[in-house]
């Protein structure tokens, strides 16, 4: 129960220790967490590894290819071989990749109707992928344009639906 004790502690101060340093990036913080699936744990892993200013990328692809989040295109001949994704940071793929759980489980969202799409055809690990790397765009235009999500109006409809 001594050890249990002690890193509940430990758990506090880092806890503490974090929130003093996030505390010049609260507002962009705040804005995060309007996106379905964002919680602030993941909204700190965000910021922390992708900062808030959104000038150093060119365009949400260019965020997307830094973070690793974009599918791989390895063809050769007309044959595609391997859609992996490329290589960046594992800690922000892991917390998109967890956004995208969440997000995948929220209710009445325009992520969970891509998600559902995107499952049928896709599966459910690279839908969740792909899911990824959609919240990571709308990280981006969040982030550059400093506003809060806002749900699109009209959902898309589901395939085989009227619209």
């Amino acid at each position: 129960m001594d050890q249990v004790r002690e890193l509940e502690g430990m758990i506090a101060r880092f806890t503490a220790r974090i929130a003093e340093h996030l505390r010049p990036f609260e507002e962009m913080v705040r804005r995060l967490m309007t996106i379905p699936g964002v919680g602030r744990p993941a909204a700190e892993v965000i910021v922390a590894e992708i900062g808030v200013d959104m000038t150093r990328f060119a365009t949400a692809a260019h965020l997307s290819s830094w973070a690793g989040m974009c599918p791989g295109n390895d063809q050769s001949a007309g044959k595609r071989r391997s859609g992996r994704t490329t290589k960046g940071s594992r800690w922000l793929r892991a917390a998109l990749v967890q956004v995208a759980w969440a997000a995948s489980r929220s209710r009445q969202t325009g992520l969970l109707a891509l998600y559902r799409r995107w499952s049928r055809r896709l599966g459910a690990k690279r839908a969740l992928v792909a899911l990824g790397h959609r919240i990571l765009v709308i990280i981006f235009k969040v982030l550059k344009d400093r506003t809060d999500y806002r749900e699109p109006s009209a959902p898309a409809p589901e395939l085989g639906q009227a619209a």
